[in-house]
C-alpha cells in the first residue's frame, strides 16, 4: 500500500507540474493570436490578456489526454534515472502493478475535470464569446434555448423600403427547422436603439433568405405613436424584413457544446430538440465528456508501455517520443470518432468509448507483451 501511494503521489506532482508548463504555454500563444485578432478593434492591453486567459481552461481541456500521457512519461522516466524501477521490479512487482496506480490517479482526476473544470471551461468559454462579441461586433447578435422556444436578437432590422440604422429586435419562435433557416410560430418585437418599441409582428412562418426574413401570413401592429395599434394592424401574405443573420450565424449562436456544462447539457439537448434543432454534436460531446476519464488512465498505461525501462537499455530519447507519438494518435483516433459520431456515421456511444477502450486494450497488451517480470 504504501509503494502504490508513492507512486500515486508521483504521479499527481508530474501530472500538476505538466499542466502548469502547458496551461503557460497555452496562455502565450492565445495572447499571440488575440493581439493579432483585436489588433484593429480598439481593445486595451488587459482586454486581450483576459481573454487570452479566459481561452486557457477551455484549451486546457481538449489537450487533458496529451497532459496525463506526458506526464506518466516524466514520471516513468524519473523512477527510471533513480534506479527506483529496478528495486521494484526487483521486488517482485510486475510492470502493470506498478502503472495502475498512476492509471487510478489519472482517472481520478478525469472525474474531477469533468466534475469541476469542465463547469468552469463552459462559463469561461461563454464569457469569452460575449466579450470578444462586443469588442467586434458590438454584441449585436444573440441567441438562446429556453423551453419556450427560440430567442434572436439582431441589429439593424426594417420592413422593405425602410431605413435600418438606430433599430433592433427581438424574434421568438416556437419552434425551427434543423439547420436554422426557417422559424415557425413567430414573433418580432422592433425597438429603437432608445428602447422604445417601434412594432410587432406575428406571423405563422419566417424564412431566413439572404439579407432578409420572409415573413407568412404575417399582422403588423404599429406601437410608435398608435394609442390603439389594434385598430391600425395590417395584415401582410408575405412581408421582408431586413437581417444580417445568416443560417450559420444562428447556429453557431447557440454556442459550442463546450461552451455549456456537463450538468446543463441534458437540459439543453432536450431544449434544442424541442426547439426542432439537432442536438447530435452536443450528445456526442456529452458522452465524449463522460468517456474521458477512462481515456486518461489508458494514456497512463500508454505511458507505462513505452517509458518503464532502465536507464541503461538507451533509447530513453526514442521512448518517450514514442509515448508521446502514440498519445497523439490515440487523441487523433478519438477526434475522428467524433467527428464520425456527429455526421451519424456512427452511433453515440461507439464514437464516444470505442478509443478509450482501444487505447486501453493497446496499451495493455504492450505491457504484457513486454513484461519480463
Amino acid at each position: 500500500m504504501t509503494l502504490t501511494l508513492y507512486f500515486a503521489r508521483r504521479y499527481l506532482r508530474a501530472f500538476l507540474m505538466v499542466t502548469a508548463a502547458l496551461s503557460a504555454v497555452l496562455f502565450l500563444v492565445d495572447m499571440i493570436e488575440q493581439v493579432r485578432d483585436f489588433a484593429n478593434s480598439g481593445a486595451r492591453f488587459g482586454q486581450i490578456a483576459l481573454l487570452a486567459a479566459l481561452n486557457v481552461p477551455g484549451g486546457l481541456g481538449l489537450i487533458l489526454p496529451l497532459v496525463a500521457v506526458l506526464a506518466g512519461t516524466v514520471m516513468f522516466l524519473g523512477l527510471a534515472r533513480s534506479s527506483e524501477l529496478v528495486v521494484v521490479r526487483a521486488a517482485g512487482r510486475s510492470a502493470l502493478r506498478m502503472a495502475l496506480a498512476p492509471a487510478a490517479v489519472a482517472f481520478l482526476l478525469g472525474l474531477l475535470a469533468l466534475g469541476a473544470l469542465n463547469p468552469i471551461t463552459a462559463a469561461t468559454a461563454k464569457r469569452f464569446d460575449t466579450l470578444s462579441d462586443q469588442l467586434l461586433r458590438g454584441g449585436a447578435q444573440s441567441v438562446s434555448i429556453s423551453r419556450e422556444g427560440v430567442w434572436l436578437r439582431q441589429a439593424g432590422s426594417a420592413l422593405e423600403g425602410e431605413e435600418s440604422a438606430r433599430r433592433q429586435s427581438v424574434i421568438h419562435a416556437l419552434r425551427a427547422n434543423s439547420d436554422a433557416s426557417e422559424l415557425y410560430d413567430v414573433t418580432l418585437m422592433e425597438f429603437s436603439f432608445d428602447g422604445g418599441p417601434l412594432r410587432y409582428l406575428k406571423a405563422e412562418t419566417a424564412r431566413l433568405v439572404p439579407g432578409a426574413w420572409i415573413l407568412t401570413s404575417a399582422k403588423e401592429w404599429p406601437l410608435a405613436a398608435s394609442a390603439n395599434p389594434e385598430t391600425e394592424a395590417v395584415l401582410h401574405p408575405s412581408l421582408r424584413v431586413s437581417s444580417d443573420l445568416t443560417a450559420e450565424r444562428i447556429r453557431d449562436g447557440f454556442g459550442a457544446p463546450s461552451e455549456v456544462s456537463v450538468w446543463d447539457l441534458p437540459d439543453f439537448i432536450a431544449a434544442l430538440e424541442r426547439a426542432g434543432f439537432s442536438s447530435r454534436r452536443h450528445a456526442v460531446w456529452l458522452a465524449m465528456e463522460l468517456a474521458q476519464p477512462l481515456l486518461l488512465a489508458a494514456m497512463v498505461l500508454i505511458a507505462a508501455a513505452f517509458t518503464m525501462r532502465h536507464m541503461r537499455q538507451g533509447g530513453t530519447g526514442a521512448m518517450a517520443l514514442m509515448a508521446f507519438g502514440a498519445g497523439v494518435a490515440a487523441m487523433l483516433l478519438r477526434n475522428v470518432a467524433q467527428a464520425m459520431g456527429e455526421n451519424s456515421l456512427i452511433p453515440v456511444a461507439l464514437a464516444a468509448w470505442a478509443p478509450p477502450l482501444v487505447v486501453m486494450m493497446a496499451a495493455l497488451t504492450l505491457i504484457l507483451h513486454l513484461e519480463d517480470g
